[in-house]
């Protein structure tokens, strides 16, 4: 499958590293160019391309940046890209320690990914966003282990959901769907399934706990 994967920080890396290792054809993309990809392409063997092109053909595409860098992508930046294709937001919403205040989170309501949908002018799926970047490469197991991690998935597109869940299966973690991108709240910073290490009864038992108002340290 072709992926293209927009930011190399830390969850970026290692998905590049590991979705090549599985055999996909991956493009991945930073904001500094791609010479600066140099040592992950010859690692991995992924294509360093400019933040433009790395949709190009994709199937899926994971836009994986700080959220106050989302505006700042080029426009039409999905553009080229696989008919329906699937994007992945990774993204957390960090007010005080990196964002600063985001209006349409903070007044709208609106979820992070939902504000995130909007700036890209695409559907999105929210995953990934909970998961500790090492433990991409450490911690996937295969499918039945007892040790094997679940990961929740949010979206409105049915579709493009099951491609999202599909690839994290194989990637080696189970999937619990979290519901519609307005539901995504249940994932986000501060909440009991965000950063959890657990298996989908877990996970399911933590979206269910969850609570809409936004906590103290992720408020602006």
């Amino acid at each position: 499958m072709k992926i293209g994967i927009i930011g190399a920080g830390n969850i970026g890396g290692n998905l590049t590293r590991r979705l090549t290792a599985l055999g996909h054809d991956v493009s991945v993309a930073n904001s500094r160019g791609p010479h600066t990809l140099t040592a992950l392409a010859e690692e991995t063997g992924a294509t360093p391309v400019p933040v433009g092109e790395a949709a190009r053909g994709a199937e899926i595409v994971v836009v994986t940046i700080p959220l106050k860098a989302v505006p700042n992508l080029p426009s039409g930046v999905l553009d080229g890209a696989a008919e329906g294709v699937a994007v992945i937001d990774t993204g957390n919403y960090y007010p005080q320690q990196r964002d600063g205040r985001i209006a349409g989170i903070e007044d709208e309501g609106l979820t992070e990914s939902r504000w995130t949908e909007r700036q890209l002018g695409h559907p999105v799926i929210k995953a990934f966003n909970g998961t500790y970047a090492q433990d991409i490469l450490d911690r996937h197991r295969p499918a039945g282990d007892p040790g094997r991690l679940a990961l929740p998935v949010a979206g409105d597109d049915e579709t493009a959901k099951g491609k999202v869940r599909a690839l994290i299966e194989e990637l080696g973690f189970d999937t619990v769907d979290a519901g519609g991108l307005d539901d995504s709240w249940r994932q986000q910073p501060g909440t009991p399934v965000y950063g959890l290490r657990g298996g989908i009864q877990e996970v399911t038992k933590a979206l269910s706990e969850a609570s809409p108002e936004r906590t103290a340290d992720f408020r602006g």
